[in-house]
């Protein structure tokens, strides 16, 4: 016992904000205490890393320096720049809780079924705590695999009316991808897909098995997602910039970061009618049903000889007509002649080992303008991915640029 108290403090500590180690898989449902204790204000503060690995981004500061309220800190997965942590209050997480089990039907029972240090894991956690039921966990040691979810899917309470999970679309594609997962995912009342872009081919198989999937959009900043399937939950506020940057607002924003006052001036700001808001580094559009389309990072738009191309427009032509592709990631290559060239990294489910990329071209021509016809494909077995379940994209391209087909882009195109 007297280790697990030094792990997990019961007293109130006297620091104003505790580092907090979170095991993976079931372990991280220990935590779930301490995250009330930090809600309800009877202990300080946490900021979660994972277990084993000590935090080095935590600045000394004493309470004066936090805002009132303060129950999370919690790191952004940002793929670039300096490591920063959104300070987030009790009220936050909690008017997300509220509202996002508004949104899907009703408080219920919660599967965790990834990394808990990341705000969408944590938030599974929190909003256990907020509807005092137990959640349940998948077990991880081995990664995630279709068994253990169907095994952690069975531990749920026949007695507790709803049951929910929240996924990434990697895990989803391998969930419907097996009996046993859709099995297991037709059980939920409603699964929360987040932390990537959700192919619309993906969203349709999971329409097709009787799956219930609300897409997600949000950060840590805005304590997880504030944006269900294109409508903000209704503690939220979205605006688009001229240039269709997109803003959030609403009860769920972080004070800032920790420590660095400098970044929090950068990003957060307030309407002359004090409506505060967070400057995203995404582009989006709205449809006319009033719903938000996310178009992509800011920094991931493609220029190709002066022609401006969306990755994930790539991405959803390559899903829905390639053959055999489950998965697609594209991002700008190097080319000394066009500045940037459309290069894309694959999941092949046919048993394929590799895809050319003139098969590729053939079969995208005339569905996308010639400038966003891919030049590199790369085949690979998993997509690399950082924190939850965003793909690495830093990393897709050091692998285009070490292997591949390669198609020279030419006038015509």
């Amino acid at each position: 016992m007297a280790s697990r108290r030094a792990t997990y403090p019961r007293q109130v500590d006297r620091s104003p904000l505790l580092p907090l180690p979170v095991p993976a898989g079931a372990g991280a449902l220990r935590v779930r205490e301490v995250l009330a204790r930090a809600l309800s204000g009877a202990g300080p503060a946490v900021a979660p890393h994972p277990e084993g690995s000590a935090p080095t981004d935590l600045p000394e500061l004493g309470a004066d320096d936090l805002p009132d309220g303060l129950a999370l800190v919690v790191g952004t997965s940002g793929s670039t720049g300096t490591p920063k942590r959104a300070m987030l209050t009790a009220s936050a997480l909690r008017a997300s809780a509220e509202a996002t089990h508004d949104r899907v039907g009703g408080p219920g029972q919660w599967l965790l079924a990834m990394p808990a240090h990341h705000i969408a894991g944590l938030q599974v956690l929190i909003r256990s705590v907020v509807a005092g039921t137990d959640p349940k966990a998948v077990d991880t040691h081995a990664g995630f695999t279709v068994d253990a979810f169907a095994a952690a899917t069975e531990s749920l309470d026949a007695a507790v009316p709803r049951h929910y999970t929240a996924l990434v679309p990697t895990q989803l594609v391998r969930l419907l991808g097996d009996p046993r997962g859709r099995a297991a995912l037709q059980r939920y009342d409603a699964v929360l897909l987040g932390g990537a872009a959700a192919p619309s081919a993906l969203l349709a198989g999971a329409e097709a098995a009787g799956v219930r999937v609300l897409t997600t959009y949000g950060m840590s900043e805005t304590a997880g997602g504030c944006v269900y399937d294109g409508e903000p939950l209704t503690c939220s506020r979205v605006r688009l910039e001229a240039d269709g940057r997109i803003l959030l607002g609403g009860d769920t924003l972080a004070s800032g970061y920790l420590g660095r006052a400098d970044l929090t001036a950068a990003v957060f700001s307030h309407d002359p009618d004090g409506q505060r808001w967070f400057r995203t580094d995404d582009h989006g559009s709205v449809r006319a049903d009033g719903r938000l389309v996310v178009t992509g990072r800011v920094d991931d738009v493609i220029n190709t000889g002066g022609v401006k191309v969306a990755p994930r427009h790539v991405e959803e032509a390559l899903l829905s007509h390639v053959r055999g592709v489950s998965e697609a990631v594209v991002v700008g290559t190097p080319d000394p002649e066009w500045g940037e060239a459309v290069g894309a990294v694959v999941v092949l489910t046919d048993g394929r080992e590799d895809l050319g990329v003139a098969d590729v071209r053939a079969a995208l021509r005339g569905v996308l303008p010639g400038p966003a016809l891919p030049r590199r494909v790369v085949a690979v077995a998993s997509i690399p991915v950082r924190g939850p379940g965003k793909p690495d994209r830093a990393a897709i391209r050091r692998i285009l640029a070490g292997g591949g087909t390669y198609d020279r882009p030419t006038p015509r195109d």
